[in-house]
């Protein structure tokens, strides 16, 4: 899998929030988006999905064979963001049956271990409302994490999440993301220490 951005440039009016970025990325990247709060790291994020438009320059997504038509490319990521809302109507166990029909789950965990690993076994029939706000976090990150996906975003991984929660959250990573490109929105070190590529969004106003 391979993601190359050519002289990506996003404004909205008159103001850039980032120009003539040049990237490639790989199976196997780690990438940290970093940059002050309001830098523009989620709008990266959101163009690199496919789901705003830039204002100049190219993004495209290829597998070994093809490129990808970025129509597609909702099909091969996952994301965990603080602007997505989770369902919280349904219980745990709901909640999971309802996003494996949207998207497959990696092959070597089934659904009562994800329930486990995320230390929530005690509250798979308990709806979502009734959780933490770092319960909820770790729902969301999991969700990304265990779809069977080739590119997986996280902006902000670890917000609502105690100490106890980062370490959960490093070991993930290092369990689920390295294989695969991961991209990592944040202006907290120990949320991408391990990342293998990293660029400062203020530099490329």
């Amino acid at each position: 899998m391979k993601i190359q951005l050519t002289e990506a440039s996003k404004r909205f009016q008159y103001e850039w929030i980032f120009k003539n970025l040049n990237l490639h990325l790989q199976s196997g990247d780690s990438l940290a988006v970093t940059g002050s709060n309001g830098s523009g790291k989620s709008t990266l994020l959101k163009c690199i999905a496919g789901s705003i438009p830039l204002s100049s320059g190219k993004i495209t997504w290829a597998n070994e064979q093809n490129e990808i038509p970025s129509s597609d490319w909702y099909q091969k990521l996952s994301i965990s963001a603080p602007y997505l809302e989770l369902p919280e109507e349904f219980t745990l166990s709901e909640l999971l049956d309802f996003h494996f029909q949207f998207k497959t789950p990696i092959p070597e965990i089934s659904i009562s271990e994800m329930v486990k690993t995320m230390y929530l076994d005690q509250h798979a029939n308990k709806p979502v409302s009734q959780f933490s706000s770092g319960m909820k976090q770790r729902v969301k990150l999991s969700l990304a994490l265990f779809s069977d996906c080739p590119v997986v975003f996280l902006d902000e991984p670890t917000s609502n999440l105690d100490a106890r929660g980062i370490a959960w959250y490093l070991e993930l990573i290092k369990n689920f993301g390295l294989n695969r490109i991961l991209i990592i929105c944040s202006n907290e070190p120990r949320e991408f220490e391990f990342c293998t590529k990293k660029i400062k969004l203020e530099e490329y106003k």
